[in-house]
């Protein structure tokens, strides 16, 4: 994907965001216990935080949450379903915070998005010493037949790379901080994988794939042409035909502390 491609991909959720919201999935508890351990404390910044679904379990968890988001719509949705929350409007490459004033950087289904040549010295320097920058991303579990038979229909504008547990350690495993000339240096990143799931229908899991970016951007035709032969699949399977079914999951994480 070139740069223009990415840029176009990045700035696409906006339009999809009160659907976004309604189908996309929460994270694993326990992938955010381990994301954030062992943080110094309990300040926590969701980056790239979207309509809130990392915000929501983060504050479930007993985390102090600041949330940024660039994209207006997005951050409206965080605002009415976190009213609460601290949102303001910012991104990865310049974040509305002081120095040092969090102890852990979070970014859900997001840090594939950042300019990490830019965001690195930003997240370093409002993270504490000592602090950690982790990346969740929601995976599907193509261990599990029908799941990898859906995969491989869906095509990559719907179930693209970091999609799958062995594709998302590819893709992630050199994404974390640049060592350069920032004043703040991180160790070596971790990997770890925590089961999950979700609760769909043939209706609602079509839904749900189609407020991926790719498909969000894709000809009106084109979308519908590609989402029919996924409801096609759905309601063709026995595990998926017929009322509510887990679509079964992983939520893995990416995890570096600063030094």
């Amino acid at each position: 994907m070139d740069q223009n491609e990415r840029l176009l991909h990045a700035s696409s959720f906006g339009a999809a965001a009160v659907e976004y919201a309604e189908h996309r999935p929460d994270y694993a508890q326990a992938a955010v216990r381990w994301a954030l351990e062992p943080a110094p404390g309990l300040r926590v910044l969701d980056l790239g935080a979207g309509t809130g679904k990392l915000t929501a379990t983060l504050v479930a968890s007993g985390a102090e949450v600041i949330a940024v988001e660039p994209d207006p719509a997005m951050l409206a949705e965080l605002r009415r379903s976190l009213p609460a929350v601290r949102a303001l409007s910012g991104s990865a490459e310049a974040i509305p915070l002081p120095d040092a004033s969090v102890d852990a950087v979070v970014a859900g289904n997001a840090m594939h998005w950042f300019d990490m040549a830019v965001a690195g010295p930003e997240i370093a320097r409002v993270l504490a010493p000592g602090g950690v920058l982790a990346g969740l991303w929601n995976v599907l579990d193509d261990q599990v037949d029908w799941v990898a038979g859906l995969a491989r229909i869906s095509g990559t504008a719907a179930i693209g790379p970091r999609d799958t547990p062995a594709s998302w350690r590819a893709e992630t495993a050199d994404m974390h901080l640049p060592k350069t000339d920032a004043p703040a240096r991180f160790g070596s990143p971790e990997q770890a994988t925590f089961p999950h799931g979700q609760r769909r229908t043939a209706d609602s899991l079509v839904a749900t794939l189609a407020t991926r970016a790719g498909m969000i951007v894709m000809p009106d035709q084109q979308r519908e042409a590609s989402l029919g032969r996924i409801r096609d699949f759905l309601t063709g399977n026995p595990d998926t035909a017929e009322g509510e079914f887990t679509l079964p999951m992983l939520t893995s994480v990416l995890r570096v502390h600063r030094l």
